[in-house]
C-alpha cells in the first residue's frame, strides 16, 4: 500500500466536488480528488447514434442497477418505491442530467416556520444568493431573469433556449388560465460560451451532450481545476475514512483500478459522493468511536432521504410540432402551485417543467393507460405521439421522514466485498395527494392549450434523480449531521458538500443549490484557512 499526502482531500468528482475543487484551487490550496469512475468519452455518447434510444435504455441508463458499469456499486432498491438514478464518472450525474437550473424559493428554507412541517434550514436564501449568482455565470446558464416567482437577481449570461411550438401553445394557455409560466433556465449554452458550443436541439441530453453545450462539470470546471494543480485520481473506489488519535479525519483508503489498496493522508476531507454515496461511505467507516457510522452520533446519517416523487403527463395535439427535438431540459416551467395553499389537502407544492416527448421507441414503450399495442395499433400509437406531443414533468416537494433511509446490508456485498446499501423509501400520503391534484391541473393545462387527449403517470417510479437529505444540516448536533457550514458536528475536519445536507427538498431541481452550497463552503474554508492547512469555521 502506497501513501500520498495532500492538504485537502475531496472524495467525488461530480457536481459539488468539481465546484469545491475549482474554488479551492484558485486560492492555491493543494487538493487531491478521488473519483471511482473514469473520464467520460464524449465520442461514446449515444445522442448522435441511430440507436440512441436503445443505448439510453441499457448501457447509458441512469439507474446503476440496470447500467451495471464497472464504476457502479449495487444499490438494493426492492424496498423503495422510487429507483435511484446517478452516474459515477468525472462529472458525476451532470453527464446525464437534463441541466434544469433552478434556485430554491426563499420559503423553501423555512418550511417549518411557514407551514408547520419538516424543519427550517439554519441558513436562508440570502446566504446562498451570491453563490447562485456566481454559479449562473460559471455554468453558463441560458434563461431570462425577472421571474416574479423569485427575488430579483442578475441576468443570466446567455439568452434562453427556444421554447418551441409546444411551449408557445402552453404559455398562451397559462395566460388564459391566469397561471404562472416562465421560459426555462438551463445550464445549456444557447450561444458559444467559453469552451462550449451552442445546443443543436437534438433532445438527447440525458445520455451525455455530444456538442459540449451542456454544463457537465467535466467540461465546465475540471479543465481549469487541473490547470490549477488539482490532482484527480480516477478508478479510485474509496471504502473507508480513518481517524487519528485526536478524532480528526486523517486519511482515506481506496482500491485502485488493479484492486490494490492505497491511502491518501489529508488535513481536511470533503465528501462529495452523492446523497447515497456519502452516507454509504460514512456508514461503512464505522469504528470503535463511531459504532453506528462515522460522524453519526446523532443517528441521522442515512435518514430523511428525499427522492422528489414525479408525475408525467403527455398531451397529444393534432398538428405536427417536431417534438422529438429540442433540449431535454425545460422549455418552460411553472411555479403556479409550488407553495402551500389553504384550499389544498396537502402542504407545500410542485414545480412543473415542459419538454419534448422523444423518439419512436419511447413512444412505443412508454407506459400509458392503454394495454401494450401491437401491429397497426402500435403504428397508430407511435404516429399520434411522434412529433405531436409534449410532456409536463411535475416534481413534488418531498418532506423528510426518518423512516425513509439508507441502511448497510451486510448480507450483500459489492465487487470489492464491501457491504452494499439498501434504500427504504415510501411515498408519503401528502405527496400522493399533491401529485393527484397536480396531474389534474396539468391535464387542464394541456386541454386549454388544444390537446385532444392526454395520458398520465401519476407516479413515475424509475426517476429517482434527486436523492437528498441523508446527512442533514442543522445547528443542533443531536438532530443533524453537519453544521451550517457543512462541517461534521462530530469530526471537526470532515465536511459533506453534496445533496446529503439538504434539510428540505423544495420542488425544484437541486443542482443549482448543491453547487451554491459547495461554493459557499469552499469560500468559507479559504477565508478561515490556517497556516497549517487545517480549515475551521
Amino acid at each position: 500500500m502506497s501513501t500520498t499526502t495532500t492538504e485537502v482531500l475531496i472524495i467525488g468528482a461530480g457536481l459539488s466536488g468539481a465546484v469545491a475543487a475549482l474554488e479551492l484551487s484558485r486560492a492555491g490550496i493543494a487538493i487531491t480528488c478521488l473519483e471511482q469512475g473514469e473520464w467520460p468519452d464524449p465520442g461514446a455518447y449515444p445522442g448522435d447514434k441511430t440507436d440512441f434510444e436503445l443505448q439510453a435504455m441499457g448501457p447509458w441508463h441512469a439507474n446503476p442497477n440496470i447500467r451495471q458499469a464497472p464504476a457502479d456499486y449495487p444499490i438494493l432498491d426492492d424496498s423503495s418505491e422510487i429507483k435511484p438514478m446517478l452516474y459515477n464518472a468525472v462529472g458525476g450525474s451532470t453527464i446525464l442530467y437534463s441541466a434544469h437550473w433552478m434556485r430554491f424559493q426563499p420559503g423553501d428554507f423555512c418550511v417549518r416556520s411557514l407551514d408547520g412541517v419538516a424543519d427550517d434550514w439554519p441558513i436562508s436564501y440570502r446566504d446562498l444568493a451570491p453563490y447562485y449568482d456566481l454559479n449562473d455565470q460559471e455554468f453558463g446558464v441560458s434563461g431570462i431573469a425577472g421571474d416574479p416567482a423569485y427575488p430579483d437577481h442578475p441576468e443570466y449570461p446567455l439568452p434562453p433556449l427556444p421554447i418551441q411550438t409546444w411551449g408557445e401553445k402552453v404559455a398562451k394557455a397559462h395566460h388564459r388560465l391566469g397561471w404562472h409560466w416562465w421560459p426555462g433556465s438551463n445550464a445549456i449554452a444557447s450561444q458559444p460560451y467559453r469552451n462550449r458550443r451552442p445546443c443543436v436541439q437534438r433532445s438527447t441530453c440525458r445520455a451525455g451532450c455530444n456538442e459540449g453545450a451542456k454544463a457537465s462539470v467535466d467540461r465546465s470546471h475540471w479543465p481549469e481545476a487541473l490547470a490549477n494543480g488539482v490532482k484527480l485520481v480516477t478508478g479510485a473506489r474509496v471504502f473507508r475514512i480513518l481517524l487519528n488519535d485526536k478524532g480528526q479525519a486523517s486519511a482515506a483508503l481506496y482500491r485502485d483500478a488493479e484492486g490494490n489498496t492505497q491511502r491518501v493522508d489529508a488535513n481536511l476531507v470533503l465528501l462529495a459522493c452523492h446523497a447515497i454515496g456519502s452516507a454509504r461511505l460514512l456508514l461503512n467507516s464505522a469504528n470503535s468511536q463511531f459504532p453506528d457510522g462515522l460522524a453519526n452520533r446523532s443517528g441521522q446519517v442515512g435518514r430523511n432521504l428525499m427522492m422528489h416523487p414525479l408525475s408525467r403527463i403527455v398531451g397529444f395535439f393534432d398538428e405536427p410540432m417536431m417534438s422529438w427535438q429540442g433540449h431535454w431540459g425545460q422549455s418552460i416551467y411553472s411555479m403556479e402551485f409550488s407553495e402551500t395553499r389553504a384550499e389544498h389537502d396537502f402542504v407545500r407544492g410542485a414545480k412543473w417543467n415542459l419538454g419534448p416527448s422523444g423518439g419512436p421507441l419511447g413512444a412505443a414503450l412508454y407506459p400509458m393507460d392503454e394495454a401494450r399495442s401491437w401491429g397497426n395499433a402500435l403504428h397508430h400509437r407511435v404516429n399520434r405521439w411522434l412529433g405531436r406531443s409534449a410532456v409536463w414533468g411535475i416534481t413534488a416537494e418531498d418532506l423528510p421522514d426518518p423512516h425513509n433511509r439508507l441502511v448497510v446490508d451486510r448480507d450483500h456485498v459489492d465487487a470489492d466485498g464491501d457491504p452494499t446499501i439498501r434504500i427504504h423509501y415510501q411515498v408519503s400520503e401528502n405527496s400522493r395527494r399533491m401529485l393527484d391534484f397536480m396531474t389534474s391541473r396539468a391535464i387542464e393545462s394541456f386541454q386549454e392549450a388544444g390537446a385532444y387527449d392526454t395520458s398520465a403517470r401519476r407516479l413515475v417510479t424509475d426517476n429517482g434523480w434527486h436523492a437528498l437529505g441523508t446527512c442533514r444540516m442543522g445547528s443542533d448536533p443531536q438532530t443533524s449531521v453537519v453544521d451550517p457550514w457543512m462541517r461534521s458536528h462530530d469530526v471537526e475536519n470532515l465536511y459533506i458538500i453534496d445533496g446529503s445536507v439538504f434539510v428540505t427538498s423544495s420542488s425544484v431541481n437541486p443542482a443549482a443549490t448543491i453547487a451554491a452550497l459547495a461554493r459557499r463552503c469552499a469560500n468559507q474554508l479559504i477565508k478561515t484557512r490556517y497556516d497549517t492547512g487545517v480549515a475551521s469555521q
